[in-house]
């Protein structure tokens, strides 16, 4: 599955769009990783546990796009974008990953 930012494949013709596709994941920091940050924020310098996190979940929302768009035929998505939010009370993170799924030749 080739998954591009651009909104076409350089060299390859867009034979059929079969739509959007999405990866949608929420998780959590559990408390540990909570108090830890806190402590890490007033000395200042990355938030490893966070940074982990986000990777972890990233990859997962890529994972999910990825079956999207496949079950849809596909073989490539196109326009790829990631968009993220913060639960701040919650202390967890929404990341979804989206883009255009496309058969290319």
């Amino acid at each position: 599955m080739l998954i591009v930012t651009t909104n076409d494949v350089p060299g390859h013709t867009i034979t059929a769009v079969h739509g959007e596709v999405f990866g949608l994941t929420v998780r959590s920091r559990h408390i540990g990783s909570n108090i830890g940050a806190s402590f890490k924020a007033l000395a200042g310098g990355e938030l490893k546990g966070i940074t982990e996190l986000l990777h972890e979940t990233r990859v997962e929302a890529l994972s999910r796009l990825q079956k999207e768009a496949e079950a849809k035929g596909a073989n490539a998505v196109v326009a790829f974008r990631f968009e993220t939010n913060d639960y701040g009370d919650s202390g967890g993170v929404e990341v979804c990953a989206y883009g255009t799924a496309v058969t290319y030749s």
